[in-house]
């Protein structure tokens, strides 16, 4: 192998190492905007889980259904 090849295989190898860890920080990094959207469905959902909990434990819905149930 001459020296012409070996360099181009340094460059070569050097240009893969820079590409492989670019990717690597590119797919670990995290999408703000998508997180803050995800928040706030979160939110939207925990006031409806609360809402409905609400709604069953309510007293008159028991009695509503264990007079469906006679």
């Amino acid at each position: 192998m001459g020296p012409f090849e070996v360099i181009t295989v340094a460059i070569v190898a050097i240009f893969g190492v820079k590409a492989f860890k670019e990717y690597n920080n590119k797919k670990t990094s995290i999408d703000t905007g998508e997180v803050d959207v995800l928040k706030a469905e979160l939110v939207k959902l925990q006031a409806r889980v609360a809402t409905l909990e609400t709604i069953v434990t309510d007293k008159s819905y028991q009695l509503g259904e264990q007079i469906d149930k006679l």
